[in-house]
Order: C-alpha cells, then structure tokens, then sequence
C-alpha cells in the first residue's frame, strides 16, 4: 500500500458547476515513465489494450483509497466515489502512486446509491482518442487534465 497524504490536509476544490477537483497539494497528478510520445502505439494507444496489465488489484486500491478517504476528509458514501486516477491509465498516468490517486466525490447530477458517476471517464476517452489520433501530444493532455479535467477538452478545442 503506498502511503497517503496525512489525514485531514488534503482540501476538495469545485468548479462552479460543483464539479470535485482534486488538491493541487495532495494530488497534482503523475505519470508513468513507460509511456512516452514514442512508443504511444505499443502502450496507450494500444489495440490489445494496455490499462489491464498495469491497473492495480483492488486488494492495493482499496486500503488506499481508505487511507485516501481520510486524507480528504470525505464524509460520503464511498460506494458513491471513485478511487480516481487524476492523470487517467488511458492517458499515461502513474497506475499506483499517491500524488496521482484521489477519492473523487460524486458530480452534481449523482444519485445516491447508485454508484460512482464520473463525467471525467468522457473526458479522458476523448483525450485518449485525440492522443492516439496525433490531434494531441501526451504531455499537452497529461498537463491539461491534471490542472482542471472540466476545462481539458476546450483547451484543444474537442467537443
């Protein structure tokens, strides 16, 4: 289990829309050495897949995302989270390390009970298609999603 930030420091921030962002502080967001604007075909961009093979087990996660509960102070149901990749698996983001993994809170339109909601999943498959598609370079979208995943699409223009 990798180590969390301690409890109680870490602050959710929200759009106006009250879409949940990460802390800057505690989750600015990592990525993977092993994927590289290079080598996109043998790793993300991948027919085969790639996410499987490097997607931590839930037995690692889930203790994680216990401790990482703690260090945000959330309060919700956390079968109504996610233990979320900031920097998403599809886009090169680090599979297991702390400044990368945060339990992101339920959006706006969530209905309680009904699981994880993510309207983040959208983004990151539309940056994994224009990543793959060479609309966009993976540090530029790895950035992008990192400092606000409501703001990444309009920043290269992808509806």
């Amino acid at each position: 289990m990798q180590e969390q930030p301690t409890p109680g420091t870490c602050l959710y921030h929200y759009t106006t829309a009250k879409e949940p962002l990460p802390d800057p502080a505690c989750t600015p967001g990592a990525v993977s050495p092993a994927v590289t604007q290079t080598n996109l075909a043998q790793t993300i961009c991948n027919p085969s897949g790639y996410t499987k093979g490097i997607r931590p087990p839930v037995a690692v996660t889930g203790p994680e995302k216990t401790a990482n509960e703690a260090s945000y102070g959330y309060k919700g149901d956390l079968h109504d989270a996610e233990y979320d990749h900031l920097v998403s698996l599809e886009l090169g983001g680090d599979p297991n390390d702390p400044r990368n993994l945060w339990v992101e809170p339920p959006s706006p339109s969530h209905k309680p009970g009904g699981g994880p909601n993510n309207p983040k999943d959208q983004v990151e498959s539309k940056l994994h298609t224009a990543i793959c598609s060479g609309q966009v370079q993976l540090r530029d979208a790895q950035q992008a999603i990192a400092t606000d995943w409501t703001t990444a699409l309009s920043r290269f223009r992808i509806k």
